[in-house]
């Protein structure tokens, strides 16, 4: 087969699983499982077969006109590029994890068949992005993702969070979809295609009139998509869905969706230093920020997700400096620490009965009754924190590097102001990242009180799925000297000034808050005793998914808040201080957008609902009225007596006569 024919079955696979699931999810449910996980892993196999054949040379297009509309032709078209292929891999070996890992954590789940389906199809959209080379069809792959996403989180429906989540997630992600469809149609005019070779070609010839205006509207719809401030908020909300959900949404697909447009595109946006420095301030604003809050949350997918938004904010930092290189760099590695972050979680979720941190932490031996779990966690949170040699480590440092680049003006691709915001903010996040991941492993495996139930060792699907991506989470980085070619030429490697900063930060972020965990250990048990514990629910040997949605539900009734628990003994109630509730809350960005845009428009909806019942309906009403009223009345003089009809006939034409006498009259004495 030739590389093209191959790349279309890489989408397509997925796509034809999805639809073979949801037609034999009832009649043949034995055919469920296979079915979700073989054209996955199979599109996986053919994806890393056109990554090898590709090579990192130049770029495979191929195209067919799939539909002409007058003015811009719409193509069916492919475009791999060093870019596209890996990324590719990426979302198809992650797809797999999650399917195979999907079999075991909702085993005996009555609405397996339709989630495999979603899953599927969630993936083919994600791989439709990837491989598209015009940008109508990307917007197809695009928009389902949204659509998969809402069923996907709202998964445990009988939830008010799961159901609250999805259509929160929806409406976000929608209203930067608006702005970003106006772009498409704006940069597609000024181009007068939708082929991404064209627009590339017209960016270098300097045809695009109205640069700053796209860059900034498709920005719009990146933010949504890739939730980076300000329209970030749905996705830490987005954890009321099942874990695997949360590792395929964090780690593959939607979220990695929106960097990898603007890599794509990047000449689009390079072609403004004024988007560029928009990106740099969104990314640094993101970064810290989800940082802070990453260190106040309860929930322990919570801080996996504030997480996600500050790693993405490194990429967006990468790319506002102009090297998409380190940004996709940094997305394959974060993509494999991260997907297992969120899949040992899941694994924890189900042996401790919860998903609050402070419950964990009065909880002895976790560690033991989940080792998997435990090591492979281990590994994931080294590779957030940066920490030589793990993955995370090299790819982080790909980011600082180009912001260095940039900022000591080595690199004129972006503003020095661009380059020193994204420094700064990438090395405090640096100090937080290692913080909060330290809060986190030594609030889950570090805990004192009762003994962890023992459930015995998580099924084969789930472990194996940990320790096979623990590998790249381990090793990935030391290949950034092989992928310099498939990256634009440009270096990857750390330079010594940003490695002893990097790292330095995140030791001393990892150090103090060790500190302050030791400082309140002594205490603990005395404070936690004036505290409930809460939010423990199914026993263990319940089936997972059946554990953490009862979890889920049971954590705001506990404590008040799906985010927070007063718990005393927390080192980051500590650090953060009175900044704690704030950030708990993710600085109350919420409660500001109900009151700049929920209140008002329920306000509107409030004012044409009394419009259109008590105004509209009312002149329906009296027309129906009138209309009845005249009807009795003529009703009423049809008596059926002939002589009142005479009668009524010759008073009616003696008035007439009087009337034409009258007039008469009148008009001869004018």
């Amino acid at each position: 087969m030739t590389t093209t024919t191959l790349a279309v079955l890489v989408p397509l696979l997925p796509f034809l699983g999805a639809v073979a699931g949801l037609l034999l999810g009832r009649t043949a449910p034995g055919f469920v499982r296979p079915l979700a996980v073989l054209p996955i892993l199979t599109s996986a196999v053919l994806a890393a077969v056109v990554a090898v054949r590709q090579g990192g040379e130049g770029p495979i297009s191929a195209a067919t006109r799939l539909t002409p509309t007058g003015s811009v032709p719409i193509d069916l078209a492919l475009y791999l590029d060093g870019f596209a292929v890996l990324v590719a891999v990426l979302v198809g070996v992650v797809a797999s994890c999650v399917q195979i890992y999907s079999t075991a954590y909702l085993r005996d789940d009555p609405r397996y068949p339709s989630y495999a389906a979603l899953v599927s199809l969630f993936t083919s959209a994600m791989l439709l992005v990837v491989y598209s080379g015009d940008l109508m069809v990307l917007l197809v792959g695009w928009e389902i993702m949204g659509i998969c996403s809402y069923f996907l989180v709202g998964h445990y429906w009988e939830t008010p969070e799961a159901r609250a989540a999805s259509l929160k997630a929806f409406l976000v992600t929608k209203l930067g979809d608006v702005p970003f469809l106006i772009g498409l149609f704006a940069l597609a005019t000024d181009a007068g295609t939708f082929r991404i070779t064209g627009i590339l070609d017209t960016v270098a010839d300097g045809g695009l009139d109205h640069p700053t205006l796209v860059a900034l509207l498709l920005l719009a719809g990146v933010a949504g998509k890739s939730a980076q401030f300000p329209l970030h908020t749905w996705l830490p909300d987005a954890m009321a869905g099942p874990t695997p959900v949360s590792a395929l949404i964090h780690a593959a697909t939607m979220v990695a969706a929106g960097i990898y447009f603007v890599a794509r595109l990047l000449p689009v946006f390079a072609a403004s230093a004024a988007a560029l420095t928009v990106l740099a301030v969104m990314a640094a604003v993101t970064m810290v920020g989800s940082g802070l809050a990453a260190l106040a949350q309860d929930d322990i997918k919570r801080v996996l997700a504030y997480s996600t938004i500050g790693q993405l904010g490194y990429m967006a930092g990468a790319l506002a400096v102009g090297d998409r290189g380190a940004a996709v760099f940094h997305l394959l590695s974060h993509g494999a620490f991260k997907a297992l972050l969120f899949l040992a979680a899941g694994a924890v979720i189900h042996a401790a009965g919860t998903n609050s941190l402070a419950v964990m932490s009065r909880t002895s031996g976790l560690a033991r009754r989940t080792p998997d779990a435990y090591w492979t966690m281990t590994i994931a949170l080294l590779a957030l924190a940066a920490v030589p040699p793990f993955a995370g480590f090299f790819t982080k440092e790909a980011v600082l590097v180009a912001a260095e680049h940039t900022a000591l003006g080595e690199s004129n691709t972006a503003p020095g102001a661009a380059g020193w915001t994204v420094l700064i903010a990438g090395l405090i996040a640096a100090l937080l990242t290692a913080a909060y991941a330290t809060r986190l492993w030594l609030l889950a495996f570090r805990g004192r009180g009762a003994e962890a139930p023992d459930h015995g060792r998580e099924p084969l699907a789930i472990t194996a799925v940990l320790w096979l991506l623990a590998i790249p989470s381990l090793g990935f980085g030391l290949t950034f000297g092989y992928f310099d070619g498939w990256f634009d030429g440009h270096s990857l490697a750390p330079t010594v000034t940003t490695a002893v900063l990097g790292t330095g930060t995140a030791v001393i972020g990892a150090a103090v808050t060790y500190a302050a965990w030791h400082s309140l250990r002594p205490r603990a048990a005395a404070l936690r005793t004036r505290t409930p514990e809460g939010a423990v629910v199914a026993h263990p040997d319940a089936a997972p998914y059946a554990v953490e949605a009862e979890a889920i539900a049971a954590h705001t009734p506990a404590y008040g808040s799906p985010a927070s628990a007063p718990d005393p003994a927390d080192p980051g109630r500590m650090l953060l201080g009175p900044l704690h509730r704030h950030a708990a809350s993710g600085f109350h960005l919420d409660a500001a957008y109900h009151a700049l845009f929920v209140r008002p428009v329920l306000a509107g909806a409030r004012l044409v609902r009394f419009l259109d019942r008590e105004v509209i309906d009312t002149y329906v009403r009296s027309a129906a009225t009138g209309t009845n009223a005249l009807g009795w009345l003529v009703r009423r003089a049809q008596t059926g007596n002939v002589q009142t009809y005479v009668s009524a006939l010759l008073a009616g034409t003696l008035v007439l006569v009087i009337a034409v006498v009258v007039l008469s009259n009148v008009n001869a004495g004018s």
